[in-house]
């Protein structure tokens, strides 16, 4: 039993199931006994590999999208160098280091790291040293008075999600109770639920849903500042074009256990639904599209090349198994996508189509 097991027990014992979203929320954001308060996630120690953490051709081709961007949209004075969730800021790093090739960009950026992790943003300090970033616990907090460069990869994935099971012209709400003092997933009593009425259209009676209660707000707010103050915003995650189906999943230790498997010591997510982060924004967005597709328009294998020039034995078949695993089909080249916020009337970031 872990230290979260008995304090989820006892919240429901006394004031019954749970919902996912809550349930995800105290796994994940315990202060003392969350996932991100307690545990190393990333790299090899950890219980999954980012792409930044894959090779370090990932932040340089997005750092160079975005100091192309800013030269496009008229090379502002300042502006926000934005991350969500930045991990252990690795994709950040990367990115700076390589726009020193451009030094006007580099010298407009003022780095901003939304991260709610006290732990997390010591190691972002200890890996950015050298710069001076502002750390913000939510999305809203970053400046809205300068053009907002943003990027999020594998951020949404891990907000906490509901998930609904249709009965006839109403849901039924997944939840977490305690059964035999343990752990189960259960179901609400049927209720309408608004929010979901447009999805009759394509549902059948027991289809799942999942839909993420925070991510509007947030895509909203990123995007009014791009259609105020310019700039773009790269969001990278895996996923599909519309919810359908149970997605929520845990790992630990690299492997998938049970999303009720050590609460507070497995990472939980849920596929993104693209759909709905892109709906009603005030600024344009680009066309959801495989980051393999991606990556390749940007010049990865040519990249890759150059750099396994310098390259040979282990270090040389970790760099061709790199680059594979961030463009390949059947690895993160199909099932993670992306897509571009940018001003109405500009043309879409390097890599990116309308």
């Amino acid at each position: 039993m872990t230290p979260l097991e008995p304090i989820l027990k006892a919240q429901i014992n006394a004031q019954g199931p749970m919902s996912i979203s809550e349930y995800m929320a105290i796994c994940l954001f315990h202060p003392k006994h969350g996932y991100y308060s307690t545990r190393e996630p990333f790299g090899a120690a950890g219980d999954f590999i980012t792409a930044p953490e894959v090779s370090q051709m990932f932040g340089e081709l997005i750092g160079l999208t975005l100091a192309q961007t800013w030269m496009d949209q008229g090379k502002p004075a300042r502006i926000a160098l934005a991350e969500l969730g930045p991990g252990r800021g690795t994709l950040m790093a990367d990115i700076l280091r390589t726009v020193k090739a451009v030094p006007d960009f580099a010298k407009a950026c003022e780095v901003h790291l939304v991260e709610a992790s006290q732990r997390l943003r010591t190691q972002q300090a200890d890996t950015l040293r050298g710069t001076t970033p502002i750390w913000h616990d939510h999305t809203d907090q970053l400046a809205n008075d300068m053009p907002l460069y943003l990027v999020a990869n594998e951020f949404f994935d891990a907000l906490p999600i509901r998930q609904m099971v249709r009965d006839g012209d109403a849901w039924r709400e997944r939840q977490v109770g305690v059964e035999n003092n343990d752990l189960a997933f259960g179901l609400s009593a049927p209720a309408p639920l608004s929010a979901l009425k447009h999805r009759f259209e394509d549902t059948k009676d027991g289809d799942l849903v999942e839909f993420c209660p925070q991510a509007p707000a947030i895509m909203q707010s990123i995007a009014q500042r791009i259609d105020t103050n310019g700039g773009t915003a790269l969001i990278f995650d895996y996923g599909d074009w519309r919810s359908l189906g149970d997605t929520l999943q845990a790992l630990h230790a690299h492997k998938k256990v049970d999303a009720l498997h050590k609460p507070g010591q497995s990472d939980l997510t849920a596929h993104v639904d693209f759909e709905a982060l892109v709906a009603d924004l005030p600024c344009t967005h680009s066309r959801i599209t495989p980051q393999g597709i991606f990556l390749e328009r940007l010049g990865i294998t040519n990249r890759a090349q150059a750099l396994a020039k310098n390259l040979s034995g282990a270090a040389l078949e970790h760099h061709i198994a790199a680059h594979r695993r961030l463009t390949h089909p059947e690895e993160m080249g199909t099932i993670f996508k992306t897509f571009a916020l940018f001003p109405n009337g500009a043309n879409p970031p390097a890599g990116y189509e309308i």
